[in-house]
């Protein structure tokens, strides 16, 4: 489980996240939505210890994630596709994660396989495209076989197939009993894909529901999302 509570943070004059409280359960796909600027990527990386709130704490399975006795284990995480070793073959890359995590090696093989990269292993990711990276991220984010996965953008550069396999993965995970939170652009994948949604709008929680509940009345994910988010878009920026 994922719990955040009553975070907040700065930078300088800019508050980024403003006494944003949810909770993600497993089980289910929770998709985290909100404009540009909204605070998500800055929640996600309070989640993982990459950055500290002013106040506040986001909780993995009871626990801070610099407090978890092996993090691989209990959170998957993708932030940043291309975060890898320039000099390290795909296989090596997950190798040195596996190996500090105390993962049988034969796992290595496994998650090349299941993201499809086994044919690839001795490459560098230097070469790779962004969906091979994204592909590379998705395995190193399942490496310990966590219960908690986090996700920032997994379907982004992948093609139309790659996509489908994410999203059938990902319910997969869910239906596996796992907490699965992603965040995505894509509104008709995320419509797809998730069973609950979290949404943010200038660091502020502005909406916690299921698919079904905020989709009631619209004609698609889209239309409902424009209507919830049109008062906390940037200036000059536009949800279309």
């Amino acid at each position: 489980m994922l719990d955040v509570r009553a975070v907040t943070k700065n930078f300088g004059r800019h508050t980024a996240v403003q006494d944003l409280s949810f909770t993600v359960r497993p089980g289910a796909v929770t998709g985290f939505l909100g404009p540009n600027g909204a605070g998500k990527s800055t929640t996600m990386r309070i989640a993982v210890g990459l950055t500290r709130p002013d106040s506040g704490r986001i909780l993995i399975n009871g626990l801070p994630y610099d407090r978890l006795a092996a993090p691989l284990h209990e959170a998957g995480v993708l932030l940043d596709a291309r975060a890898v070793h320039p000099r390290r073959s795909a296989y090596q890359h997950l190798a040195v994660l596996a190996t500090t995590h105390g993962i049988p090696l034969r796992r290595v093989d496994e998650v090349l396989g299941l993201v499809g990269l086994s044919g690839v292993a001795g490459r560098r990711p230097g070469g790779f495209s962004l969906g091979m990276s994204q592909r590379l991220g998705i395995a190193a984010a399942l490496l310990g076989d966590p219960g908690v996965v986090i996700l920032d953008e997994p379907v982004n550069g992948l093609d139309p197939e790659g996509i489908r396999w994410v999203r059938t993965l990902l319910r997969s995970l869910a239906a596996e009993g796992r907490t699965v939170f992603l965040s995505s652009h894509l509104m008709s994948e995320m419509e797809m894909t998730a069973d609950r949604l979290i949404v943010i709008g200038r660091g502020r929680l502005v909406a916690d529901v299921t698919m079904a509940e905020l989709t009631a009345g619209h004609q698609s994910l889209e239309d409902a999302y424009f209507d919830l988010t049109r008062d906390y878009t940037l200036e000059g920026e536009s949800h279309r």
